[in-house]
C-alpha cells in the first residue's frame, strides 16, 4: 500500500511539473483517452473559439483527474487546463470565457458526465447544463453551482 501511495504521489508531482496549471492565457492542455472522439471534438470547439489546444492522449486519466482534485462525481471524459484553472468536461465556451474573465479564487469548473448537446457531444441538448466550481483548498465544502445553461 505504501508503494502505491508513493507511486501516485510521485506521478502527481511529475504531472504538476510537466503540465503546470499556470499556462499562457489562450493556451489549453487537454488530457484525454486516446480512443475518445468527443474529447477531440471538444478540443476543436476550443480552437474555433481562439484557444491554442495541445491534446495529450493518455491511458492514465484517473491519475490525471486525481492530481487535479476531480472526484468520480465531478468527472467527465477529459480534463483541460487553461490559464491556471481546471476545466473538467464539456463546459460550453461561453461559460469557460466568463469564468476565465472573472478569475475566481477556485481550482476550476466542471460539467459532470457527458451530457447530450454539450460541445463535442453533438445531437440536441436534452436538459440544462449545470456547471459547478470547486476549490481543492476548501475540500468538499467548496463545490458550488457556478452556472446553468
Amino acid at each position: 500500500m505504501r508503494s502505491l501511495i508513493f507511486a501516485v504521489t510521485l506521478a502527481a508531482t511529475i504531472l504538476f511539473n510537466l503540465f503546470p496549471m499556470h499556462a499562457h492565457a489562450g493556451d489549453a492542455t487537454l488530457f484525454k483517452n486516446p480512443q475518445c472522439g468527443c474529447c477531440s471534438a471538444y478540443a476543436d470547439h476550443l480552437r474555433e473559439s481562439g484557444y491554442k489546444v495541445t491534446e495529450i492522449p493518455t491511458e492514465q486519466m484517473s491519475l490525471i483527474k486525481k492530481s487535479y482534485g476531480i472526484s468520480d462525481d465531478m468527472a467527465s471524459c477529459h480534463t483541460t487546463l487553461i490559464d491556471g484553472y481546471v476545466i473538467e468536461g464539456h463546459v460550453p465556451i461561453n461559460i469557460v470565457d466568463k469564468f476565465l474573465s472573472e478569475k475566481p479564487e477556485v481550482t476550476g469548473i466542471f460539467l459532470p458526465g457527458m451530457p447530450m448537446g454539450s460541445p463535442g457531444m453533438g445531437i440536441e441538448k436534452e436538459e440544462p447544463f449545470k456547471v459547478y466550481s470547486y476549490d481543492l483548498n476548501e475540500g468538499d465544502e467548496a463545490v458550488s453551482l457556478y452556472a446553468v445553461e
